[in-house]
């Protein structure tokens, strides 16, 4: 905090914590507390969001920062904290995108998943109409901070589930990464945090470079290389009613682009095998018992919906040798489900 702040005034801080975080790390908010008032900052009461899918599936989260905001009087010169998992950071993110027409948010995912991926992006969204991230803006963020303790806390699923993300930007962007995640699999199962580390370190870099340096941070082209596997994700997230945890159904999302690119005739089945022999060995799930119903291939026109109007999907020719194609054919869906189940 003293790189991020040390530029600025004393501002007003509204710090927003997802509950799971506020309960596992009550340490967190009195080293706050102190940091901000030996700084000369105004630290407001923290206000605690509830955590996970939930605080996208509705307007509630964003409504509760909405009102703490006005009843605090922050301005654009202010500044909103927010510490929890990717969903939270989205939802607090599309709130302060629209108060003012933007507050600066500070963001300090909690998750390996966020740590990856969603924390370091500029996207932020709800859920609506049944539909993921329906409501959304681009709105960078002032900074994000990775600190890797809050890891700590999370479970064993939470642990390894966003291992999917690191594993998704090394299949579309580097090869040697790849190999990195295969070697390192049996210490990030049993909770090594110094491969861990190095795992979120280089995925956090290889999403910030495609962001800052890949020519379309605000998405306004059809490619989108970073959603490898996200057509599918999206879909089963949905259809379990968000039962089924991102990092998961990013999982079984790439495990399904990587047998379909194998039907496309792009990809061989060794390499395929691979790619999904390293999904299972951090232990995430490569097929859901939903997945085989027709309503999971209606996702590809959602997709083309989200894309706006023109589909393209990347698959993969190799490991980091991406291809765009712009049709995909239930059968081919069909068969790569098949031989996932």
């Amino acid at each position: 905090l003293d790189s991020i702040f040390e530029t600025l005034a004393p501002i007003k801080a509204l710090p927003v914590f997802d509950r799971g975080v506020h309960a596992s790390n009550p340490i967190v908010t009195k080293a706050l507390i102190k940091w901000f008032s030996e700084n000369q900052h105004t630290f407001h009461e923290p206000i605690v969001v509830e955590g996970g899918e939930a605080a996208k599936n509705d307007m509630q989260v964003v409504d509760q920062v909405l009102c703490s905001i006005n009843e605090n009087n922050l301005c654009r010169r202010s500044c909103v904290l927010v510490i929890g998992g990717g969903a939270v950071l989205d939802a607090v993110g599309y709130a302060t995108s629209i108060a003012h027409r933007g507050i600066p948010i500070v963001r300090m995912p909690s998750t390996t998943l966020a740590q990856c991926d969603s924390g370091i992006g500029v996207k932020n969204a709800v859920n609506y109409f049944g539909k993921k991230n329906f409501i959304g803006v681009f709105d960078p963020p002032f900074a994000v901070v990775n600190d890797f303790r809050l890891l700590d806390s999370l479970n064993d699923q939470h642990w390894v589930s966003g291992l999917s993300e690191a594993v998704k930007v090394a299949l579309v962007k580097d090869a040697d990464f790849f190999d990195e995640i295969e070697s390192y699999a049996p210490q990030l199962v049993s909770r090594d945090s110094e491969a861990m580390v190095k795992v979120i370190k280089k995925s956090a870099l290889l999403h910030l470079k495609h962001i800052t340096a890949g020519g379309d941070p605000f998405e306004r082209l059809d490619a989108r290389p970073l959603d490898f596997g996200h057509w599918a994700a999206h879909k089963l997230e949905q259809m379990t009613g968000h039962s089924l945890a991102h990092g998961d159904a990013v999982s079984i999302g790439l495990a399904i682009d990587i047998r379909c690119s194998v039907g496309l005739g792009l990809l061989n089945d060794s390499v395929a095998n691979r790619a999904i022999t390293l999904l299972q060995s951090l232990g995430l799930p490569t097929a859901h018992c939903d997945m085989m119903q027709d309503e999971l291939i209606h996702g590809i026109e959602e997709f083309r919906q989200h894309l706006g109007g023109n589909l393209t999907l990347l698959m993969l020719k190799g490991i980091a040798e991406p291809i765009d194609v712009h049709a995909l054919d239930a059968p081919v869906v069909r068969q790569a489900l098949s031989e996932l189940m």
